[in-house]
């Protein structure tokens, strides 16, 4: 390899930025690398020298020159790493991965229930990769989940890895050490997530409004930009004084702090319904907490969950808390049908 291209002109936040500082982070100290990133993107102080920073503003202008520039640059020889979901709009000389974490772009989903900008942005780029994924050599995933769609999406004529990395890979086992019931800790609860509608904050906090009805009152903290998901937000306040819950938003956290938040829980809660990776999942069992997730296959791909619930339940999640806690789900009343006549006609009478 002569030389390595890092295009990510479309990764920012989330995810997304945590795997991106972590690929920077592990670069190899001798190669030489042209970065193309977000101008709203921070990096790493301790960047390798070796690293070429090219800055791209967020405007579809810019991008598009951006594209322009590493069809230009791209050599025979060179490695160009497509860390956006996307090939590049133009065929480039050197070899071509895609590192691909986006699954709304490679099935056929809803996207109905996205503000308009975002609707048309991820059908733009829908459009972008049926288009365009001829110009990759190879896409690049990280679960088994995310290559069965990638092959059905390329109809297997592209080859597809699994390739799954975290900045450290120390801490992690795919179940859990402790017993369900840990000690007690200052959070009960806390679920690391962006607002987007299939994160499933909403069903979440049904659940919180149903325990409450109930007289159980866990505590959870929450991650939510109100900057990017105000109207969320707003939702979730109106909710928490109405049922008196103990919920708190603290925003989008940095890195560290996010590690002490992870220290002060008892357990992670993952409610989310479509993920690529869940690295939350990672992190939570890294840090020693008991996982209650969504009974999915990104989840199973990924760890075995303490405990499992249907995303789409309010009272099914409710139920898992409550299995947490170690509170007792009431038995069923069951009776014969001579006691059922019995209570029928008494009531009747």
């Amino acid at each position: 390899m002569e030389k390595l291209f890092i295009h990510a002109t479309n990764v920012h936040r989330g995810g997304g930025r945590s795997l991106l500082e972590a690929l920077l982070r592990g670069l190899p100290e001798t190669t030489q690398v042209v970065l193309s990133v977000d101008s709203r993107m921070p990096l790493p102080e301790t960047l390798s020298r070796n690293i070429v920073v090219q800055r791209v503003p967020p405007t579809v202008i810019q991008r598009l020159n951006a594209e322009r520039k590493l069809a230009e640059s791209v050599a025979t020889g060179d490695v160009a790493l497509c860390f956006g979901n996307l090939p590049p709009l133009f065929k480039l000389r050197g070899r071509t991965i895609v590192f691909m974490q986006n699954r709304y772009l490679i099935e056929d989903v809803s996207l109905s229930e996205f503000p308009f900008p975002l609707r048309l942005r991820l059908t733009m780029e829908r459009l972008w990769l049926s288009l365009k994924m001829k110009h990759a050599d190879e896409f690049v995933v990280q679960t088994p989940t995310m290559k069965r769609w990638m092959e059905m999406k390329t109809r297997a004529r592209i080859p597809v890895r699994v390739l799954p990395f975290l900045a450290e890979d120390s801490g992690f086992s795919r179940k859990g050490s402790q017993p369900v019931l840990p000690k007690k800790k200052d959070l009960d609860f806390v679920y690391v997530a962006s607002g987007e509608p299939y994160k499933n904050h909403r069903m979440l906090i049904e659940a919180w409004c149903l325990l409450a009805q109930g007289g159980i009152f866990p505590s959870l903290k929450l991650t939510v930009d109100r900057g990017h998901f105000g109207e969320l937000c707003s939702w979730m306040e109106e909710k928490v004084a109405q049922y008196r819950l103990k919920v708190e938003n603290s925003g989008n956290l940095p890195l560290k702090q996010m590690k002490r938040l992870y220290a002060q829980a008892g357990a992670l809660i993952y409610p989310s319904t479509f993920e690529s990776f869940g690295l939350p999942l990672i992190e939570a069992r890294q840090a020693g907490l008991v996982v209650l997730a969504s009974e999915l296959d990104y989840v199973r791909d990924v760890l075995d969950p303490d405990e499992t619930f249907d995303p789409g339940s309010a009272v099914s999640i409710a139920r898992a808390v409550k299995r947490f806690l170690g509170i007792e789900e009431p038995s069923l009343p069951l009776q014969s049908a001579t006691g059922f006549w019995k209570q029928l006609l008494e009531k009747a009478a």
